[in-house]
This record gives structure tokens, sequence and C-alpha cells, in this order.
């Protein structure tokens, strides 16, 4: 079998490998952000598919703003509640569900007056579980299906006065990390006991259904309800806020609630108050009140038409996140050309197709699992595909003549065109950048000398690319540092500027690079930098190996302000002559400090510097290296 071969058979097995593992993570509990991400991409999902009109099975009675103003007082009074439920009795539901937590007492004729109407139709009341806040790990074995329930430390039941006459069911949804519901669980439990929750409780009384638990879903008399893990029930949302039948509790104040909105109908009288019921954004509606995503549970089960994210939808998901990227990283080793990275394309946008259409019709394939699984891989491999391509081969030969020859690219078009640049030297004005490792000759005493070269080659390619970047021209290397003119192969206006960004560039480049070595090496070293402009001479020096150079007082000045930088705990010096010519106006994240007129070494008169700081770091102390040199 020839080498590629091999290649690609090892990167199709660590493809299948890393996308087993990202769903196996998922699925056990881990990699919590892909569920935001999910939840993110779910409500796209929702969005596209649109609003759709509910079956109209569920009347929502909502105690709202109106019902408030007219009582004065919120929570509602039993008595008044007790009223709101004797109207609806009155018109024959199906079932009354009451999604207000009674547990605590009120005035005594109230609650007498509330328990005397719960016993004269059937009432569902809710109840809540009160979970842990801290995670704890519940021991499954010999549990059988409900051993991987989440178990609540209590339920907060209705008092016993309304529990007696009416059904109870546990009213706690299962919000994802964005805060939108995206679930209701089926069932509760304690230590002790399993409770039904109140959708459950409310679509088996509608429906006059037995119950039965399996191991992987519901049975609602002879009619599946498939769930998700944990017997949660996914939901997806109808539309915004009201979609579902709403109709005001001030209607029956008014005596205008009408028998049709009632009659053989589930009732669900819930709050929608501002500010005192609970809410919950929604793909649709920024705040969507608890009791109509109760309702769109109720209604999910008892019209048998919510979501289908079951045991074998994650079968699919995980098949998916394995075979999907597999097939993909095939695609781009089968056509190492633009026509594979086509045909990968297509394959994702064939698969988010499909995704869509099967969230459309009622099956929620998980996304967010599968883009983890398919992209770093499918990222990885083509990187390497162009590593291994001869476009790097150029590349690294184009790097390595620049290196050879130490000029900018303008430099050699220019001398490309003019075989006789500089062949007589040259007055005119430039700007020039002079960088030195501090500690670097020290060091290359303790070090193998292998490893010191690895280090200057690091330096030198990051000297490199920041002057490229900033358009310069790197006159020479000397051993632990560089000499950078701007203004060859002619001047230009923007020299001082650009020889400005490159200098402070470079502090933070280099700085940065420091950063990353080993402590053995990084407390030793250090760096200073000195910048300037004004008049040089450029020409060319040597016979058989010629170089680009320039010499002039403007050339010594720059050298020698990296040492008036190290004397100043600094690391970066600059003249005054340079910011004026670069028209300093103040650069991002940096502090400037100065004036300081001094003198430098081998130049009578003196110059005023400025020192340039981080922003961030503005007191930053010299390194020992710094500190010696």
């Amino acid at each position: 079998m020839s080498s590629r071969r091999v290649q690609i058979l090892v990167a199709l097995v660590l493809t299948a490998l890393w996308g087993a593992g990202i769903y196996a993570g998922h699925a056990n509990g881990h990699l919590r952000f892909l569920d935001r991400l999910e939840a993110t991409l779910t409500d796209w999902r929702t969005q596209v598919r649109g609003v759709r009109v509910p079956p109209d099975l569920v009347t929502i009675v909502a105690i709202d703003d109106t019902v408030v103003k007219r009582g004065g007082s919120y929570p509602l009074p039993r008595a008044d509640l007790a009223r709101v439920v004797d109207t609806i009795v009155q018109f024959k539901p199906k079932v009354v569900a009451i999604d207000l937590l009674l547990v605590d007492r009120s005035a005594a004729i109230g609650d007498a007056t509330l328990a005397n109407t719960l016993a004269t139709g059937p009432i569902v009341l809710a109840a809540a579980a009160i979970f842990p806040s801290a995670s704890e790990t519940v021991e499954t074995s010999g549990q059988g299906p409900l051993a991987a329930l989440p178990q609540a430390e209590r339920f907060l039941l209705p008092l016993p006065a309304f529990a007696d006459h009416a059904e109870v069911g546990v009213v706690n949804v299962a919000t994802g990390q964005s805060g939108s519901p995206l679930s209701v669980p089926m069932l509760f439990r304690t230590s002790d006991k399993v409770e039904l929750s109140f959708p459950l409780r409310v679509a088996a009384r509608a429906l006059d259904k037995s119950l039965t638990i399996a191991p992987d879903h519901l049975m609602l008399g002879d009619r599946a309800v498939p769930t998700d893990a944990d017997f949660a029930l996914p939901i997806t949302y109808y539309g915004p806020r009201r979609t579902i039948r709403t109709v005001s509790a001030q209607s029956i104040f008014d005596g205008t609630l009408s028998r049709a909105a009632i009659e053989n109908r589930i009732v669900v009288i819930g709050a929608s108050v501002a500010g005192g019921g609970d809410f919950y954004p929604t793909p649709f509606d920024s705040l969507m009140p608890g009791v109509e995503v109760v309702s769109t549970a109720i209604t999910h089960l008892v019209a048998g038409d919510s979501i289908v994210r079951d045991r074998k939808v994650h079968i699919a998901d995980a098949l998916i996140a394995i075979l999907l990227p597999v097939l993909l990283v095939g695609l781009l080793a089968w056509r190492r050309s633009a026509l594979g990275i086509v045909a990968a394309a297509a394959v994702m946008i064939a698969w988010a197709g499909f995704n869509l259409f099967a969230f459309t019709h009622g099956v929620w394939l998980n996304a967010a699992t599968t883009l983890a699984a398919a992209v770093p891989p499918v990222a990885v491999f083509a990187g390497v595909q162009l590593w291994a391509g001869g476009r790097r081969t150029q590349y690294f030969a184009a790097k390595s003549r620049s290196l050879a020859q130490f000029q900018a690219p303008a430099v050699q078009e220019w001398l490309a065109r003019d075989p006789n640049f500089l062949s007589t030297p040259v007055r005119q004005d430039a700007a020039m950048v002079f960088i030195d490792l501090s500690g670097f000759t020290a060091l290359s005493e303790r070090i193998d000398p292998g490893e010191l070269q690895d280090i200057l080659k690091a330096f030198h390619a990051l000297i490199e690319k920041t002057a490229v970047d900033c358009g310069g021209m790197i006159s020479g290397f000397l051993g632990d540092g560089a000499m950078i003119l701007f203004g060859l192969p002619g001047a230009m206006p923007d020299d001082a500027a650009r020889a400005l960004k490159c200098a402070i560039d470079l502090h933070r480049g280099v700085e940065r690079w420091i950063a990353w070595l080993p402590p053995a090496i990084r407390d030793q070293l250090g760096f200073k930098i000195g910048a300037h402009s004004g008049p040089i001479v450029a020409s060319r020096l040597g016979e058989s190996h010629q170089h680009i150079t320039a010499t002039g007082d403007t050339v010594n000045v720059a050298s020698r302000l990296m040492e008036v930088a190290a004397k100043n705990g600094a690391r970066l010096a600059l003249s005054d002559t340079l910011l004026d010519a670069a028209d300093f106006q103040g650069a991002p994240h940096g502090v400037l400090s100065g004036p300081l007129l001094t003198q430098v070494r081998g130049r009578s008169g003196v110059v005023s510097v400025w020192f340039w700081r981080d922003q961030d770091r503005p007191n930053q102390a010299s390194t020992k290296a710094e500190m010696i040199n």
C-alpha cells in the first residue's frame, strides 16, 4: 500500500474516532457549550419552519394585567379563583388544569370556597419539584427505566384541602443554556416516589387513557409517546404568545366568556401578569408566559404532534457524527483540487438541508454535535493537504531567497529593473529601526548551539515578518539584532509613520515571543528598540556579495537610542524627530512618556527622546537581562 493511501486511511480512522468521541462526550453530559449552539440552531430552524396553527384543543384562561387591575392585587384571591373555576366547570370542559402553586394558606373562607369548587369538576393542580443546588451522583443500579430520572429533594404540593379534590402534576420545565424551554420532563422522582408531570397528568385525564412507562418511551393507551433521555418531551413552538387560544379571566367576571371556548376542551388557568408570572424566551417571542409553554406540551401530548428526539434519533445522530466527517475527508482526499472542495461543500449543504427538512417534518436531528464532529477534522485535513502541496514548497523557496538576500520585495523588484541601483551612493531622507536582544551573549554560553540557533531563527523570522508587513527593508541581521530601513528604493512621505508602526509592532511581537519561551530562557532575555529618522547615505557595499546599507549620523543615533531605552528602564526609545515626521497622534493601547533631553554616545549635542510602553503594562519592570545590559 502506498504511503499516501496509508496516510488517507489513518486520516479517515482518526476522523471517525473524533466524531465518535464528540458524540459520546456530549451524550455523557460533557461539552456543554454545544448545548448553547444547539439551542441557537434550534431557534433558527424553528423560525425557518415558521408559525404553525396549533390543534384547537386547549384554551388558556389567563390571569393577566386586566384581572389584576380589576382586583387590585396578585396573586388572585382564592374566592375569585374559585369563581373562575366554577364558571369554567359549568361549561363542561374535558379537564381544568390550574397552573398555579396553591401551597400557601390564605383567608379561611376563600380556601374553603376554592376547595368546594375543586370538588365539582375534573381538576389537575400544579406542584413543583425542588432540586438540590449542587449536582450529585445518582445510584442507578436496580431501578429500571426510571433510574436516569433527575432526583428532586422534595415536591412542593398543593395544600391537602385542595389536593384531596384533584389530581396533581409537577409543572417544572427544562430550559437550555439560552433560557428557552426545549423540553418538558414527563416524570420526576424523589428518593421514595415518582410523580407525573403536569402536562402528562392533564393529557392522560383529557384522553381518559391509562399511562404505561416503557424503557425509552411512554404509552398513553395504545399510542406511543416518544421521549428524549430522562423521559423528557421535546417541544417546538407553534408561534408567538397567544398562538394557542387564550382568553382573559376578566371575561368571567364580566360575564362575557364564550361557552364555545370552554366546552369539551382542555382549559389551562395560569398567570400572564407582567412582573408576576413566569416568562421564557422562545424563537418567536422574547417573553412567552410559562402557562403557554405548558399548554404547548399538553397539546403535543394530546394531538401526538410533538417533535421526535428519541433513541432512534440519537442513534442516527451518532452515525451522522461519525460518517459525515469521514465522507467529507474522503472527498477531499479523493480530489485534491477545487473539485474536492466543491464536492465536500455540496455534501455539507445537503446535510444542512436534510437536517432542516427533518426538523420541519417533526424529527429533531442534532446539528451542533455534527458540526463539532465534522468541521475540525475537515479543516485540519484541508490544511495538511495545502501544506503537502506545491504551494507550500514555493512559499518556503521564496522565503529562503528573501532571507538569503536580506532585501525587501520592493527592493528586489527595483534591482530587477535597474541592476545599477545605488552603485553610486545617494544622500536622502529615511527612517530606521534598530532592535537587539538583551542577555543573549550570556545565554549563548550556557545552552546547546542547536537550541540557540532555533531561538535566533524564530527571532529573525518575527523581525522579517514585521518589517515586510510595514514595508521596511532589513539592511542586515546583526547576530541577535537587526537594522530595518524605511526609504528604499525611494523616499516616501510615510516612511517615518511606517517605521514608528514597525517599532511598536516589534515591541509587542517580541514581548509575546519571549513570554512563550521556556522560563530558563525567558528570564534571561530582554530586548531594546531604537527608532529615528533623518538624512542618510544609501549605498551598496561589498564586491562578490553586495548588500544595501545606510550610514550617517541618523544611523548612529537610531542605534544609540537602544542604549538610552535600556538605561531608562524602557524597551522602545523614539526620537522627537521621528515622531514629528510621522505626525504621531498616539498609538492604540500605548503610553508615551517624555521628552528626555540626553546625549548619545559618539555624538555631540542632545537628542529629545520619548519612551513608548504598552498601555496594559505601562509600569512593567525591566527583566534581569535588560538591567544587566
